[in-house]
């Protein structure tokens, strides 16, 4: 017969008192518990196998107070990582915790995460949800990236590329894609050109090779997010094309990366923990509360 782990054991394991291991577990407000003691905590709690205040009280009532994301081919940057944190917070704000998973799994594997986790809810970042237009994430970012060709446009250019990353993004790619030709025609300018850049510098030069050969007027380009952004401008730089001067570049997502590169990369910022506090909103079938913060701005560097 299993020995039940009490919150008790957790506590003799790492040191501290039952009542700060349980702030620590239960994530209690307005504790200034230091970051080691958590860490030896929640270390503690895993060896021993002890079942967390959250499945036990789901157990009790009946009703998971867990949430699970799955990421699935969702390429991380600033905009997930931004909505992982508007998920957990509002979660949190509300009662309820985050479990999150990265990375592909299979149907049976994630069965058995659903099974282990037993979750209230599940917000599926790969799937039908936040895949497919229509739905709060995918819809937001269609005024981001009309802001993105818009920043272009003020700056006189007409003949833009849109660089697209390789690999399997799902419908995501064809989404961003759809959204920059409506903006372009709602703009008055020519239809975006399509240009997929690869996953390496070395495809990136081939890419670029053939967008400045096939399509010499255009004078700008726009990226899917600012890794497919800074792939496109490494590869620029390698033909000896000077940026803005020649080919301006605006990225998407405005992560760390574009800030320290040279030229330093102009890009889209997006506010994906508004979205993430939606998205756990909706998960809990609760209405959020009204949503004043803009959409998206343009963090302007040196590339345009």
């Amino acid at each position: 017969m299993a020995v039940r782990i009490t919150l008790k054991d957790v506590a003799r394991a790492s040191g501290v008192s039952p009542t700060t291991v349980s702030f620590v577990l239960n994530n209690t407000p307005r504790q200034t518990i230091p970051e080691g003691t958590r860490r030896r905590v929640h270390q503690a709690a895993t060896e021993l196998g002890y079942l967390p205040h959250s499945i036990a009280r789901a157990l009790r009532e009946g009703t998971s107070r867990v949430v699970l994301l799955t990421t699935g081919r969702w390429r991380g940057g600033q905009s997930l990582d931004s909505f992982i944190a508007g998920v957990s917070g509002e979660l949190r704000a509300r009662g309820h915790n985050l479990v999150v998973h990265y990375g592909e799994q299979s149907d049976e594997s994630l069965a058995e995460l659903l099974e282990a986790v037993s979750p209230r809810a599940v917000i599926d970042l790969a799937g039908a949800d936040l895949g497919q237009e229509g739905s709060d994430w995918t819809d937001g970012l269609a005024p981001a990236t009309a802001a993105q060709l818009r920043h272009l446009v003020d700056r006189g250019h007409t003949a833009i590329a849109l660089a697209l990353p390789s690999g399997d993004f799902g419908a995501l790619v064809e989404i961003r894609l759809a959204q920059s030709q409506r903006a372009a025609h709602a703009l008055g300018i020519p239809p975006v050109t399509p240009v997929m850049v690869g996953q390496s510098r070395a495809e990136a030069r081939e890419a670029m090779r053939w967008l400045r050969h096939e399509h010499p007027q255009i004078t700008a380009v726009a990226g899917f997010d600012d890794d497919t952004a800074l792939l496109a401008m490494g590869a620029l730089s390698d033909a000896g094309v000077a940026i803005p001067a020649t080919m301006a570049v605006i990225g998407f997502d405005d992560a760390r990366p574009g800030a320290i590169w040279t030229p330093s990369l102009t890009s889209v910022h997006i506010d994906a923990e508004a979205y993430g506090r939606r998205a756990a909103c909706a998960a809990l079938g609760v209405e959020p509360e009204d949503w004043t913060s803009d959409p998206s701005y343009i963090v302007l560097r040196e590339s345009t």
